[in-house]
C-alpha cells in the first residue's frame, strides 16, 4: 500500500511562537513546528508550505482564500493547517462552507507556545496528522483537532482564553477522539453547503445587543451589505434598536439573527416589539445554532454566490 500523501500547510499562531525571558510570546524568525515532518504512528509523505506566518487576529478572508485555493490545487490524500487559536474557528468554517471535496482538512494549534511548560503543539499535530490520514475522516468536512478531541467546523468554538480543553462544540460535543491508533468517530456531520465564492469584497458588521440598546449602531449599517446581530436569548433586541432594524430590513437589507448566548438555537418566538417573530416577520433571517462570527461567513459566502435573494435557503 503507497503511503499517505499529506499537506501541512502552516499559517502561524501560538504554535508557531516562542515565549521570550520576560514571558512575552511572540513569532521569533523560525518556525518550529515546520521542522517536524515524521509524526509515530502514521505512514505518510508530506508537502509542506507555509503560505504566511500570521498571529491569528491578523487572518482575513483573502488569506483564508488562499488556503481554500492550496487545498484545491493539491492532489493529497489529507491537508492538516496549523493555525492560531483565536479564529480558528472561523478559518475552519470558512473552509466547510467552501470547500467541495470528501478529503480530510483538519485544523489544529497550540494554547502554549513551543518552549513553555506542557507546551501542546506537537501532540495537537500528531493527533490531527493521525485524523488527515485515516480513511474514517473523509466526507465529514472541515474538523478542527485540539486536545485529542476532534469537532466539527460548523459549531466548534474557542471556549477559555487559556485552557488547553478551550475548544468545545456548541450545542454538541466532540465528533470523535485520537487515540494512539489513531482517530475513533461517535457521529458524522450534517452535510453543508459548498458555496462557490466569486469576491468577498462584502462588509458585514457582526453587533452584540445589550440592555437598553437603541439606534446609534444600527444607523452605522447603511453603508454594509448585511449584519449579524448577536441577539439576546432566542433572537430578541430593545424595542429602540428594533424601531431602526425593522425598517432596515424591511429595505431589504440582509439582517442574520443569531444569540448572544453560548449555546442553544435562535427560533422567532417572541411577538412583543423587538421580539424574533416580530424581526421574522418584518424578513430577518435566523442563523439556527451558529455563532455571530460564523454567520457573518456564511452570509457573506451566501452574496458572494449571486444568492441575495435567495437567502433563506441557508437561514431559517
Amino acid at each position: 500500500m503507497s503511503k499517505k500523501h499529506i499537506l501541512l500547510l502552516h499559517t502561524g499562531g501560538t504554535i508557531s511562537m516562542k515565549e521570550n525571558a520576560a514571558g512575552s510570546v511572540a513569532p521569533d524568525g523560525a518556525n518550529p513546528i515546520a521542522e517536524v515532518i515524521h509524526i509515530p504512528g502514521v505512514e505518510a509523505r508530506y508537502t509542506v508550505k507555509e503560505p504566511f506566518q500570521l498571529p491569528s487576529p491578523h487572518m482575513t478572508l483573502e488569506k483564508m482564500l488562499v488556503l481554500r485555493e492550496e487545498i484545491e490545487a493539491s492532489d493529497a490524500d489529507g491537508v492538516v493547517i496549523t493555525h492560531g487559536t483565536d479564529t480558528m474557528e472561523e478559518t475552519a468554517f470558512f473552509l466547510h462552507i467552501t470547500l467541495n471535496t470528501p478529503r480530510p482538512v483538519v485544523l489544529t494549534g497550540a494554547m502554549r507556545s513551543s518552549n513553555e511548560a506542557g507546551a501542546d503543539g506537537v501532540p495537537n499535530l500528531t493527533a490531527a496528522v493521525k485524523t488527515a490520514a485515516s480513511p474514517d475522516a473523509r466526507g465529514k468536512g472541515v474538523l478542527v483537532v485540539m486536545n485529542n478531541s476532534i469537532h466539527s467546523a460548523e459549531f466548534v468554538a474557542k471556549t477559555n482564553s487559556g485552557s488547553l480543553d478551550s475548544f468545545q462544540s456548541r450545542n454538541s460535543g466532540p465528533i470523535g477522539t485520537v487515540l494512539k491508533t489513531g482517530p475513533r468517530f461517535f457521529s458524522t456531520p450534517s452535510e453543508s453547503q459548498a458555496f462557490a465564492i466569486t469576491k468577498l469584497n462584502y462588509r458585514v458588521p457582526v453587533l452584540k445587543a445589550y440592555a437598553g440598546m437603541d439606534d446609534f449602531l444600527i444607523s452605522q449599517l447603511a453603508s454594509c451589505d448585511g449584519a449579524v446581530i448577536e441577539a439576546m436569548g432566542q433572537g430578541n433586541i430593545p424595542p429602540e434598536a428594533a424601531k431602526a432594524l425593522v425598517p432596515l430590513i424591511q429595505s431589504g437589507f440582509p439582517v442574520v439573527i443569531t444569540s448572544r448566548c453560548e449555546n442553544g438555537i435562535v427560533e422567532p418566538v417572541y411577538a412583543y416589539e423587538g421580539g424574533g417573530a416580530a424581526l421574522k416577520e418584518a424578513g430577518a433571517l435566523f442563523a439556527r445554532g451558529l455563532s455571530g462570527p460564523k454567520a457573518r461567513l456564511k452570509l457573506i459566502a451566501a452574496l458572494s454566490a449571486g444568492y441575495k435573494g435567495e437567502l433563506n435557503r441557508f437561514f431559517l
